[in-house]
This record gives structure tokens, C-alpha cells and sequence, in this order.
């Protein structure tokens, strides 16, 4: 990985730590920032993380820019050595593939779509050679995802899925935007899944949608009340298929406030999952899944 320092006028500076996400290019970008707070370095006045990159604001009355950089450079060679592993969470978030509100919306926009006479799951299996849309979402929701950044959007988590590269799904997004997305879509774009925080424009493909509220600016979510925005990165994510029926109970159990996601705490370590990554997901699955 080659990091490159880009200055944004006087207070930014932007680095991306590699031209393509990875898991290791996420933990050296983790291991930067982290480094950036815990040394409290005097002028820096904010820290925004990104997937493989970050953006650091500073005040150029207390620390130059050429400072800043130099700062940079020191905790980098540190983060080259860093430990690749934290403390964080597995979650299981049900999806409903196929759902109308999805699907009433793509036929909208048809016209901004690289095929208009398929759905977005029908394109998405064609172009990484399934047979069909439920090969297709087997494979979506076979393996985990990696939490890598949440914004763009308000709460909106970035999904990383977590196979070896040959596997990896990739989706292109519309080939023009649309004006409407519906609340908790569950999408692709590129490299990333994601989940619509809330209703509105977007460009990623839609595969379902999730019953379980990931964003409540009023806090009145009963797994919401301590914090408005549910994921945090390093997140690691299991989605789950649900029918319509069981969307609809999940629906009803939120509005009555006994809804509760699945959540266990597991220490994940990026060394031990790239030496056998199948038998790795294996493990977060059982704990996940286990008493």
C-alpha cells in the first residue's frame, strides 16, 4: 500500500492509504486516525474516516501544514506495525430479497438502468455469472460483511464482504441516479453493500429491504435510545433472509418496542481471518449464533 497526502486549502488534509478497499487498508486507516486522537496532536480539530482513507482538519494557526504532514508520516510508520485486531460486534439483520417496495421503484427508473427489461437482482446475478437472482442472493448472504465506514448519509453503513478477492460480488451502480429509494433498502454499489438510513436518492442497485431501523434522529427506537445511528466501523454484519410474513412480524415488534437485534461482541483479528477465511466466518457464525 502507497499512501498519498493531499492538502484541501489550508485546513485539510486528505489521505488515502490505497486506490482499492481492502480489510488491510481499512486497518492501517484505523490505526492512523486512532493514532491521530490518542496523541492529541494540538491543532487538529477533526477526524473524518473513511473506508480506505481519512480526512483530518486542522486549525493552521496552531499547527502548519507542513507540520501536519510531518506528524502524519511519524504515526504511519507506526500503523505500518500496528496490531490488526479490536474489540467489536457481530449482527444479524434480517433482509426481505425480492420485496415490492423495491421492486415498484426500480420499474420507475428503468430508464436510468444498464438493462431495463431485468430487475436489479436479475442484472446483478448475469454480471457475476449466477444462473439466476437466487444464486445471486445466496452468495450476497452466505458470507459476512465488514462494517468500513457509516455517512455519505446519515447512519448509512458501507459493507465490506468478507471473502477472498476471486469472490467477491461487484454491482455497478445506475447509470443515472434516482430521485427515490426506499427507507432501509439494502443496495450494492461497486465493491460496497449498503443500507438506506432513510428514504431517498441513490444510485445503488436494490436487492430487498431490512424491517430493522438502523437510524432514528428522535431516539424513540427502543436498541436506538442511547445512540441515533446503530453501526460503528468495524461492525461485522450477518444478513439473514426473510420472507413477508416474518418482515412484517419484525415491523410490528419495532413499532411496539420488543424488537431486538441479534448482537454478540467477538474480538476479530485480520490475521487470523486471512489465513483461512471460511473457517473464520465459520467461527463469528457460531458466535453469532450460539448461546
Amino acid at each position: 500500500m502507497k499512501t498519498r497526502y493531499t492538502f484541501g486549502g489550508d485546513e485539510h488534509i486528505f489521505v488515502e492509504v490505497d486506490e482499492e478497499m481492502s480489510l488491510e487498508a481499512f486497518f492501517k486507516s484505523l490505526s492512523m486516525t486512532n493514532g491521530v486522537r490518542d496523541k492529541g496532536i494540538k491543532g487538529v480539530t477533526e477526524i473524518c474516516p473513511a473506508n480506505a482513507s481519512f480526512q483530518i482538519k486542522f486549525d493552521p494557526d496552531v499547527i502548519s501544514p507542513n507540520e501536519m504532514l510531518a506528524e502524519l508520516k511519524k504515526i504511519e510508520a507506526t500503523a505500518e506495525h500496528a496490531d490488526h485486531t479490536i474489540e467489536t460486534r457481530i449482527v444479524e439483520v434480517p433482509v426481505f430479497y425480492k420485496d415490492p417496495w423495491t421492486h415498484e421503484t426500480l420499474m420507475r427508473f428503468r430508464e436510468r438502468h444498464q438493462d431495463p427489461n431485468g430487475t436489479d437482482l436479475d442484472y446483478a446475478a448475469k454480471i457475476n455469472g449466477f444462473d439466476n437472482a437466487d444464486e445471486f442472493i445466496k452468495a450476497h448472504h452466505s458470507a459476512p460483511w465488514f462494517v468500513s465506514m457509516v455517512g455519505f448519509v446519515a447512519g448509512l453503513p458501507f459493507l465490506y464482504q468478507m471473502v477472498d478477492r476471486a469472490r467477491q460480488l461487484e454491482v455497478p451502480k445506475y447509470l443515472r441516479p434516482r430521485t427515490d429509494t426506499p427507507k432501509q433498502t439494502v443496495g450494492y454499489g461497486g465493491c460496497f453493500s449498503c443500507i438506506y438510513s432513510v428514504r431517498g436518492a441513490g444510485g445503488y442497485q436494490m436487492f430487498g429491504v431490512t424491517p430493522m431501523p438502523i437510524y432514528d434522529p428522535k431516539q424513540e427506537i427502543s436498541y436506538l435510545k442511547d445512540f441515533m445511528v446503530f453501526f460503528k466501523p468495524g461492525d461485522i454484519v450477518k444478513f439473514a433472509p426473510i420472507d413477508h410474513t416474518t418482515h412484517d412480524k419484525i415491523v410490528a415488534e419495532v413499532e411496539a418496542g420488543t424488537y431486538q437485534p441479534r448482537v454478540k461482541t467477538v474480538t476479530f483479528s485480520l490475521d487470523d481471518f486471512n489465513k483461512d477465511i471460511d473457517a473464520y466466518n465459520q467461527k463469528l457464525e457460531e458466535v453469532l449464533y450460539g448461546d
